[in-house]
């Protein structure tokens, strides 16, 4: 797990750097707590750049999370066979290591910019941000990040995306929502990969799944889809993807935007106790058109802020 995200401490071994703690303070002696707390917040910030760079160029970013081998880039690759003649793709792949993804991707005539987090296992607004200075978003119209294979801490990070899609693959079994409810309250979207596996693995029960899922009060649509075999199952996710892509138009032609929904139960397991929001304006000047002053809010994450940065209205 990373080391400066704060999702190495738990419920047990966070009193080790709270005050009066064996490591309380850092070698510079500086608070550990404040130091985790700087570099989550910076995360928000820095996310907010990254969505107003989005913003400028109306793009819609997607940010794709679930337990590694789920079907992200098999999902990725037959929607740009799919959609690669109406709509113009772009993508960021986040692994520990390896360029395989991204390979896979380009080939495919679409350009992606692979994050190698060595130790790290999510990604954060920076690495998105680094990843931009390499990436012309000029005449986008999608943005796919597919973050790195993990069901816990990437639902917590705010990228500068708009919508947080989850996939649950048949061959996990039909209890991961249940288990892991911070990813699947995050999600706009979960759908339910290879799923022609069904029929033969028959202790998933599809219907079970969904019942996990609604369990955790979300609305967020359920469509079962089987990217290599069934590309005619495509249909209701192509469809997802063209409303949302519409819907984010109008709200940036009406001044507003679509923000993910970080989770403050995610944020506790990196070790925050209390909650707040807050709105601020700022320009920024390097590497990317931005527009000067332009405001947003956000939650701040980790230690001591809880993030709760909410859906936007539509």
């Amino acid at each position: 797990m990373c080391d400066t995200c704060g999702c190495n401490l738990t419920s047990s071994n966070e009193h080790l750097v709270r005050p009066g703690g064996k490591h309380a303070t850092t070698a510079g002696g500086h608070a550990a707590i404040e130091v985790l707390e700087s570099l989550l917040g910076e995360n928000d910030h820095q996310a907010a750049h990254n969505r107003a760079h989005f913003d400028a160029r109306g793009v819609l970013a997607i940010n794709l999370m679930s337990s590694p081998g789920a079907g992200k880039t098999s999902l990725l690759e037959a929607t740009i066979d799919a959609l690669g003649d109406e709509l113009k793709i772009a993508v960021i792949e986040g692994d520990l290591e390896t360029e395989n993804d991204a390979e896979r991707i380009r080939a495919k005539g679409v350009t992606a910019i692979q994050i190698a987090t060595g130790s790290a296992c999510h990604l954060d607004a920076h690495m998105v941000h680094d990843a931009l200075h390499r990436l012309d978003l000029d005449g986008v119209d999608i943005l796919f990040v597919e973050n790195v294979g993990n069901l816990v801490c990437p639902a917590s990070f705010d990228l500068g995306h708009h919508r947080n899609v989850t996939l649950l693959s048949v061959p996990e079994g039909d209890d991961k929502p249940a288990k892991y409810p911070v990813m699947f309250r995050a999600a706009d979207l979960v759908l339910l990969t290879k799923a022609d596996l069904l029929p033969v693995l028959d202790d998933f029960d599809a219907g079970r799944a969904e019942h996990y899922l609604r369990d955790l009060a979300t609305p967020a649509p359920f469509l079962p889809i089987s990217a290599r075999r069934d590309p005619a199952s495509l249909g209701a996710w192509l469809d997802w993807l063209r409303a949302e892509l519409a819907a984010q138009r109008e709200r940036l032609a009406a001044g507003s935007t679509a923000r993910p929904a970080l989770q403050p139960d995610g944020a506790l397991l990196h070790g925050a106790h209390a909650g707040h929001e807050h709105d601020h304006a700022h320009g920024h000047a390097h590497g990317h058109a931005h527009e000067q002053g332009q405001q947003h809010s956000h939650g701040h994450g980790g230690l001591g802020h809880v993030q709760n940065a909410q859906r936007s209205s539509g």
